[in-house]
């Protein structure tokens, strides 16, 4: 019996040692879970009005490492505010809510965020119920393309909206449970799309230029100095970035556990000179969200930019530009708009940057979007976009077609030449064996 009872007291001084540490001390990956909690029930819950159990269960916890099953949430609306953390109190980490930027990740518990309130019935209510997209809320559906979105091999698991497009008109749509054309949904990378679009403005306001180098003072006594604002755009600057999603990588320490994301992609190290290799980067995004604030100068006025630029004359009522706790557009991951909304983006960009008669995004830019950057080996283009997903394939694509691309199966396909618009939305991790390239020749085929 002395025994028994030695080795109960050394098992329980040692449990309770590890529990300590655990909260004193927690391994980098369990505070990467919790902020990736935190940041995705806060943004789903104050931006997009959904569960936030709901959201814990079925965005982070389905489809993520098996420690996120046991993270516990906690929502204050009053301060907007969600707490994650392993059984709500190792590793914890807070998102707070902040009117018109969304919500950020802090690592200061005590941090409240901005009065809330319900948000307001979007996308659908921006326009009269018998006028047609994007003027209004009416769509007379193509039958081939409603049949086809009906096919739910073609549409993929975890879908949660698919919309088709052509010549500034809704041919289709369709939505997955609990979702409809008033969700915003977050479009991963897609971001790096519109932040590109909002650079070429300023390039063309004189306020950058693609050959700048010498961008920021800490790479003013070292080879990134010599980075160009071209070579980030095409991913080819030879940082060394590590994009490994599903462990403590330079990503997901940039997203769910710096402060200044810009300031932690600055200060990555080259791995090749500038020019040489391709690399996809969420780093490169962050950083050039960065570098074109800082052209604008005011703080104000460079957050309002993309809603002056971009959302407002295309419509996108709901789309939400989200920043890092200090204020940094997220360019590299963090815009929220319904699908309608990331609809009206891919139909200017069809349009060659046109819309209802006015030129919104410079002469040459959806050009650059559909051209291939020098080292990617035709996989990327010189302006954020993808021209082929992952080296797959499928038969029947257009030959100039060009994608957004994000994170578990966010897809806008552009097909200039038809002025055709694919949009994909859901919960779809890569390794599931979905194709969307697939969706996209299927709708090509039938509109031609």
């Amino acid at each position: 019996m002395r025994i028994i009872k030695i080795v109960l007291i050394t098992v329980v001084t040692l449990l309770a040692a590890c529990v300590i540490w655990l909260i004193t001390m927690p391994p980098e990956l369990l505070r990467v879970g919790s902020g990736y909690a935190a940041k995705i029930v806060c943004s789903n819950v104050f931006l997009a009005d959904r569960d936030a159990q709901e959201v814990l269960a079925v965005d982070v916890q389905a489809p993520g490492h098996p420690l996120l099953r046991l993270m516990r949430v906690s929502v204050d609306e009053q301060a907007a505010k969600v707490e994650a953390g392993i059984f709500g109190f190792i590793a914890p980490s807070v998102a707070i809510y902040r009117d018109d930027v969304g919500c950020a990740v802090t690592q200061d518990l005590a941090a409240n965020g901005q009065a809330y309130q319900s948000p307001p019935l979007v996308g659908p209510e921006s326009g009269p119920s018998d006028v047609l997209f994007p003027e209004g809320t009416k769509i007379e559906a193509d039958q081939r393309i409603t049949s086809l979105l009906a096919n739910e091999a073609l549409t993929g698991p975890g879908m949660r909206a698919v919309i088709v497009a052509q010549n500034g008109r809704i041919l289709g749509e369709r939505y997955g449970a609990g979702f409809s054309d008033k969700t915003p949904l977050i479009g991963w990378s897609m971001a790096k799309t519109i932040n590109a679009a909002l650079i070429s403005t300023l390039v063309s306001e004189g306020k950058l230029s693609y050959s700048d180098r010498d961008l920021f003072p800490q790479w003013a006594n070292d080879e990134r100095g010599e980075i160009t604002l071209a070579q980030l755009l095409a991913m080819e600057s030879g940082l060394g970035f590590n994009e490994n999603y599903g462990t403590v990588a330079d990503v997901t320490r940039m997203l769910f556990l710096e402060q200044d994301m810009a300031e932690f992609a600055i200060d990555t190290p080259l791995e090749a000179s500038p020019g040489t290799k391709f690399s996809y980067s969420s780093g490169t995004s962050v950083i050039l969200s960065k570098l074109w604030m800082e052209r604008i100068g005011d703080r104000t006025a460079a957050l309002a930019y993309p809603r002056r630029m971009l959302f407002v004359p295309l419509g996108m009522q709901s789309a939400v530009f989200e920043t890092d706790a200090t204020g940094t557009l997220a360019g590299s991951s963090y815009i929220y708009a319904t699908a309608r909304d990331w609809t009206r983006f891919g139909m200017l960009l069809a349009a060659d940057g046109m819309w209802k008669g006015e030129r919104l995004l410079p002469e040459g830019t959806v050009a650059m979007m559909g051209k291939a950057s020098p080292r990617s080996d035709g996989r990327y283009s010189q302006m954020q976009t993808w021209l082929k997903l992952y080296g797959r394939d499928a038969e029947g694509l257009p030959a100039d077609m060009f994608m957004l691309s994000g994170h578990d199966g966010q897809t806008v396909a552009v097909v200039p030449s038809m002025g055709l618009v694919v949009l994909r939305m859901g919960l779809t991790p890569s390794g599931g064996g979905y194709n969307v390239l697939e969706l996209i020749a299927a709708t090509a085929k039938a509109v031609k």
